[in-house]
């Protein structure tokens, strides 16, 4: 790329200051000499000063020019290039320092700290980026790693039938545990970049939770959990149901999930006014504090006990799409005796 030699000072200038002074004192001195008499010799001795002093003007104005420039131009455009630079070869940590000069800020200082504010936006995605990529690496390798080691028993000689089910049963949790995190890998990013759009439609919440429950049947009965449901019949709302219904497997596969043998999962569907409220509690582990800030973000796992159980991607799923659906979600949690989750909609009129 071609450098601009950073002069302070330059012909072109030089001579565009000296045409206008000539202009301005040639015409400035045209209306003098016709309101007053002077005597032509004089004019003439006078001449030849003005024209120096024209020269001598032009110069430091240029000069005065060139200094103006590289203060307020020049430097915070080299500044901005060298960063902008910076960022473009991938280096997030670059930043420009914003100082104002004498004269003041500017709208070069205005694009500069427009700049450090992208560039910090651009770090975070960066360390996210990163953060997935590691993570997703994390989460695939494990599965694999059953799947591989699991393999190799099977070809041991002399392996019972009961051994072979065992293994082959492992195998294929491993199998289902990697298509899962593909799949919500796929959703999420599908959410995320807004490829999913809504497709609402009017129908009876209640009715969309009695179903969901249906395929966890399975997993209370084994478990011997409680179940206790509150659902109220008429509770409409305007929603995407295809979405929604990925709200709530999530939340009752979780419930059922963390809560222990013999537990209680409780699932309410009410009205209250212009909303409806949907419930999901259990009295599994619970979980803490600190934890529970972090419970929609991406592969967190704060129970570290039940990490094989999940992907840590189905509550950032939940928080997408509450997000897209216009709903509210809040959660208390207390270790030890349980979580409730509280989902807030707007119904709908009969």
């Amino acid at each position: 790329m071609h450098k601009r030699k950073n002069s302070l000072f330059s012909f072109r200038r030089y001579i565009l200051y000296f045409i206008v002074l000539c202009i301005v004192i040639s015409i400035s001195s045209f209306l003098l000499l016709r309101s007053v008499h002077v005597d032509r010799s004089v004019i003439g001795d006078r001449a030849v000063y003005v024209f120096l002093n024209i020269i001598f003007l032009s110069f430091v104005l240029s000069m005065l020019d060139g200094v103006w420039r590289r203060v307020q131009i020049k430097q915070p455009v080299g500044k901005i290039l060298e960063t902008t630079g910076r960022l473009a070869k991938g280096d997030f940590k670059a930043r420009i320092e914003v100082t104002d000069s004498i004269f003041g800020s500017n709208e070069l200082t205005d694009i500069s700290e427009h700049i450090n504010k992208m560039a910090e936006e651009l770090s975070g995605i960066e360390t996210m980026r990163t953060d997935f990529v590691s993570n997703v690496s994390h989460e695939i390798k494990t599965p694999l790693a059953v799947i591989n080691n699991y393999t190799e028993l099977l070809k041991e000689p002399g392996i019972t039938d009961e051994e072979r089910r065992q293994y082959v049963e492992a195998i294929s949790q491993s199998v289902n545990r990697l298509s899962d995190l593909v799949t919500n890998i796929l959703r999420l990013n599908k959410l995320e970049n807004q490829q999913i759009y809504p497709d609402e439609k009017k129908y009876d919440l209640g009715e969309q939770l009695c179903e969901c429950l249906v395929g966890f049947e399975k997993i209370w009965e084994e478990k011997n959990i409680e179940l206790e449901t509150d659902i109220d019949d008429d509770v409409l709302v305007e929603k995407d149901p295809s979405l929604l219904t990925l709200v709530w497997n999530n939340l009752l596969s979780n419930a059922f999930k963390f809560t222990p043998d013999g537990g209680k999962v409780t699932v309410v569907v009410k009205r209250a006014g212009d909303e409806a409220v949907v419930t999901v509690g259990d009295t599994g582990c619970g979980i803490s504090a600190e934890s529970g800030k972090h419970i929609f973000d991406k592969f967190y796992q704060g129970d570290t006990s039940h990490a094989t159980r999940g992907n840590g991607l189905g509550l950032a799923l939940v928080k997408r799409v509450i997000e897209i659906s216009g709903a509210r979600i809040n959660v208390s949690s207390e270790v030890g005796k349980g979580t409730t989750i509280i989902v807030r909609l707007d119904a709908s009129e009969p």
